[in-house]
């Protein structure tokens, strides 16, 4: 049986934002299909860092609160969380909820905010890469799992929607040693793969009503989509948010690490139902650039030569240090410890020793780190 995606429409976090997740559910006969009473349900938002709900870097409220309350009817206990970039602490998680809304959304429901850090080894001997992996404890404990992604570009890996939501199992500054060990985009696609095989999440929801374009998770501008999307797979869901942003499948690492295990990768390979796809106009939503250099492998160069010349047509972070307040969040969650300081507390990049995982830009709360792609790197990569 093909995977079934249903598109709803949605035009803004005002409207009736539960009635269309309802209509959408009932697709597979409610939410008590996925949840029965007395069940832990972890709601996995995406939390990346501490943004207010407008600057759609995080899951809107909006949504999260028409979820908590169609698990709640079915029975089941919400608990919202996930573990941002960054340090896995209490007090961190606190700020984030406070600042995206869901510390209202809780207060107005009685939803639980997971508040536990603590982290387990597992061993997953069907991963392709991961063989094992260390993970949040709320994952493990809960009986019931629903990402609640946002739909946004993303500077490394093009787009990042249900199955990248799911890296954030993966607790606190432990992303960074994941992020070191996989440097290469294939690779670290494969490593999101495993984990979203994984989790195995029953119910894929994705916020798509205002989404991000451009220099995304954190740093892009949002964009009116009017989406939301569910589904029980992600790997479908994705296939289906790429496709409504006019973004080819082949474009998306992830997409393409499934495909290569045959998991689903194409429009034709899943059921498309709900709102008709004409409703949606997207046109000209902005798509990072690909950063993969993968052609100079294959050249026969000395590895200082290749660096030299790598370093040249790569993509690379620039920091705006007018813009910089010196929080140095940048410089503590680098996975290969790239970058310095000067005497004025402003990031200095070695870009030897970059990996161009941009968790710099990603984590920037001031927006201070663009990306910098010199002009022959953009003829030469497509």
């Amino acid at each position: 049986m093909q995977a079934k995606v249903v598109l709803k429409y949605c035009p803004d976090y005002t409207a009736n934002v539960e009635q269309s997740l309802r209509e959408g559910l009932a697709e597979w006969g409610g939410m008590s299909e996925f949840v029965k009473p007395g069940q832990k349900v972890l709601l996995k938002v995406n939390l990346l860092m501490k943004k207010r709900p407008e600057e759609a870097v995080t899951t809107h409220p909006s949504v999260v609160e028409a979820v908590v309350r169609l698990v709640q009817e079915a029975g089941g206990i919400p608990i919202i969380g996930d573990s941002p970039g960054g340090p896995y602490t209490v007090s961190a998680l606190q700020a984030i909820y406070s600042r995206s809304g869901l510390l209202e959304v809780a207060e107005r429901t009685g939803a639980m905010l997971n508040e536990d850090v603590g982290q387990t080894t597992i061993q997953y001997p069907e991963g392709k890469l991961a063989k094992s992996m260390t993970v949040t404890n709320c994952v493990l404990n809960a009986d019931v799992v629903i990402p609640l992604s946002k739909l946004k570009t993303h500077g490394m890996m093009t787009f990042t929607g249900a199955v990248k939501i799911l890296f954030g199992v993966i607790p606190g500054l432990l992303k960074a040693e994941y992020h070191l060990k996989m440097f290469k985009i294939p690779d670290f696609a494969d490593l999101l793969v495993d984990i979203a095989t994984w989790v195995k999440p029953s119910l894929s929801i994705m916020d798509g009503i205002v989404g991000m374009e451009g220099d995304g998770p954190s740093a892009g501008k949002p964009r009116n989509i009017g989406a939301l999307i569910l589904s029980t797979d992600p790997f479908a869901l994705d296939v289906v948010a790429a496709d409504l942003i006019g973004l080819k499948p082949e474009k998306v690492p992830t997409v393409m690490a499934a495909r290569g295990r045959g998991l689903i990768s194409r429009l034709d390979e899943l059921q498309l139902i709900g709102d008709a796809r004409s409703l949606w106009r997207i046109q000209d939503f902005v798509i990072p650039k690909a950063v993969s250099t993968n052609f100079l492998d294959m050249v026969p160069l000395p590895r200082k030569v290749k660096g030299f010349v790598l370093n040249r047509v790569r993509p690379r972070p620039v920091f705006e240090h007018q813009m910089c307040v010196g929080c140095l969040d940048c410089v503590n969650n680098c996975p290969p410890k790239a970058l310095t300081v000067d005497e004025n507390k402003r990031p200095i990049v070695d870009l030897e020793a970059c990996i161009r995982c941009f968790c710099c830009q990603e984590l920037c709360p001031r927006q201070a780190v663009t990306i910098y792609k010199p002009w022959i790197g953009r003829k030469l990569i497509k």
